[in-house]
């Protein structure tokens, strides 16, 4: 039932794009010839010229540096604008996923955006306060929709996802929104790179009391991690600060069900729907 949902890109993307793939050519590189060395993959590189996605920061100066070094694609990234339907302040972390090598999510709220079916987040949209217009809601769903195809165009990148089994049994949007919600998550669990496991309802030790957290790691190896309140988010990039959140997801995988008793419990829970 989920679209595809590309959001149509902006003109300063777009062009931002036709800069790098210009320059690319220029230097006689493919895709992938100019991703091994600025050290992003080919489907970055291709977004980035179809002006699908904004320019993470590295990525920028690492290809100017192969293309040129002329300061052209620096100026040029200072007038590429924002994404449509993501908060500025979720703009730097959105960046930062599109290239992580590792990517860890614990929610206790919702489902995480990338593992939303098109209906759940449509509902998530409609229950927003103040309400969103109808264009806003269109806007929101291309936006998050642009963001799940994370989850196939890094094959190689390892996602964790520590879900709490509330999150389903509270049936945001009904019945069939829920069944939907479930299928996609078993469809998704399927994939090698992808681990979901459900936090039981009932825990006597729960290492995740401290609310929704995110970790992810970059192709330099280097780990940030995120926080997310009600109109505002943080960024991390402290080792300390890292380090005990770190220590606090792994303790939730081992307090969560495996990969394989949740995908039963996710079965069990929608045959009683």
């Amino acid at each position: 039932m989920a679209v595809s949902g590309e959001p149509e890109s902006s003109d300063s993307l777009r062009t931002f794009g036709a800069v790098v793939q210009g320059l690319r050519e220029h230097h006689g590189l493919s895709r992938e010839e100019l991703g091994d060395v600025v050290g992003f993959s080919k489907h970055t590189v291709a977004s980035v010229e179809l002006g699908r996605r904004m320019p993470d920061e590295e990525f920028v100066e690492a290809a100017e540096l192969v293309l040129g070094n002329t300061g052209a694609l620096r100026r040029a990234a200072g007038f590429v604008e924002r994404q449509a339907g993501l908060a500025d302040w979720f703009q730097r972390w959105a960046r930062l996923e599109q290239t992580a090598i590792t990517l860890y999510m614990y929610e206790c709220r919702m489902l995480p955006g990338l593992l939303q079916a098109e209906a759940y987040a449509r509902q998530l949209f409609i229950d927003e306060l103040p309400p969103l217009t109808d264009e806003e809601i269109e806007v929101n769903w291309a936006a998050r929709a642009e963001r799940r195809r994370l989850l196939r165009e890094l094959p190689n990148t390892a996602f964790s996802f520590v879900i709490e089994e509330s999150v389903l049994l509270r049936q945001t949007g009904g019945l069939d929104v829920t069944r939907e919600a479930i299928d996609h998550l078993l469809e998704l669990g399927r994939l090698r790179n992808i681990a979901i496991q459900i936090m039981p309802l009932v825990k006597w030790s729960h290492s995740g009391l401290h609310g929704p957290m995110q970790l992810l790691e970059t192709p330099q190896h280097k780990w940030f991690a995120y926080l997310e309140a009600p109109g505002s988010g943080q960024l991390i990039s402290d080792a300390k600060a890292i380090s005990a959140l770190q220590s606090r997801y792994a303790s939730m995988r081992s307090q969560a069900l495996s990969s394989e008793d949740s995908v039963g419990l996710l079965q069990r829970i929608r045959g009683d729907l």
